[in-house]
């Protein structure tokens, strides 16, 4: 164990009470913290260039080597890292089997006026979407895709939250992802060249039938309600994605993978 590593022992600690509460829109809102837990988010967070507050590690990980690798290159960096009792860890982590290295991040909060679309892009655009799992999928499937970038449109859930970092298992922070209005959505991609598709239950044309080849975003509603009336009026195509049988809806993180999927299909996986 590398002998400058902080011990912690005590929940009443200041950090740890902090990292506790970061399950807590609240909590991250006021610190600008949030939560990745294990040793290969921890790494691609900084490989990505993201800012490290804290690296917490339990004391049954603390000798194996690229644990010690890991907290090296932290303090580096000028994170503070602290070794706690592993059931300390599981406190934080807010689970039995907790990984056994958690690292508290600065949050970044991108505009449209930090991103730029051009006729060429790919993006999706997600309205009012409420569970953090399915925003956590859609970004893996984004990351995966080699999507432009996401765009969270008016009130949706917290990309921060520990369920939506879980479920992007690592994309949060390779996936660009940005906040806006939807009038000022709408504007940004129509500057930018990008035809606006949306599935949907009135859609007339199948979704692989449609030309998302050219510049496009992907416009997927909200999980109860799908998309308002006025807004479908916006979009320049609405599509339906096939089904049969008992289920009259898809999962919105499924719905919105089979439509990126076809776009990249399109484009022939470039």
């Amino acid at each position: 164990m590398p002998a400058s590593l902080e011990i912690i022992s005590s929940t009443a600690n200041p950090l740890i009470k902090t990292l506790r509460s970061l399950d807590r829109k609240k909590t991250r809102n006021e610190s600008g913290l949030f939560l990745a837990e294990g040793a290969r988010l921890v790494e691609q967070g900084l490989q990505a260039g993201w800012q490290l507050d804290s690296l917490v590690v339990s004391a049954s990980s603390a000798e194996r080597g690229f644990v010690q690798t890991l907290i090296e290159r932290a303090k580096t960096a000028g994170t503070r890292t602290v070794q706690v009792p592993d059931r300390l860890a599981g406190q934080i982590a807010r689970k039995d089997n907790p990984q056994s290295v958690i690292g508290a991040f600065k949050q970044r909060h991108l505009g449209l006026d930090d991103v730029t679309a051009s006729a060429r892009d790919l993006w999706i655009g997600l309205y009012e979407v409420r569970d953090p799992g399915n925003l956590g999928t859609i970004l893996r499937t984004a990351d995966c895709a080699g999507i432009s970038g996401v765009v969270l449109i008016n009130r949706c859930c917290d990309p921060y939250s520990i369920e939506a970092v879980r479920a992007s298992m690592g994309s949060v922070f390779d996936m660009p992802f940005v906040h806006a209005g939807f009038d000022a959505f709408d504007t940004w991609r129509s500057r930018g060249g990008l035809n606006m598709v949306a599935a949907s239950v009135n859609g007339t044309a199948r979704h692989t039938d449609i030309d998302m080849a050219r510049g496009t975003v992907i416009l997927m509603g909200n999980e109860q309600s799908g998309l308002p009336d006025d807004i479908e009026a916006r979009c320049d195509t609405l599509c339906l994605i096939p089904m049969r049988g008992g289920a009259d809806s898809l999962n919105l993180a499924q719905a919105t993978a089979i439509m990126t999927y076809e776009a990249w299909r399109q484009r022939d996986f470039a």
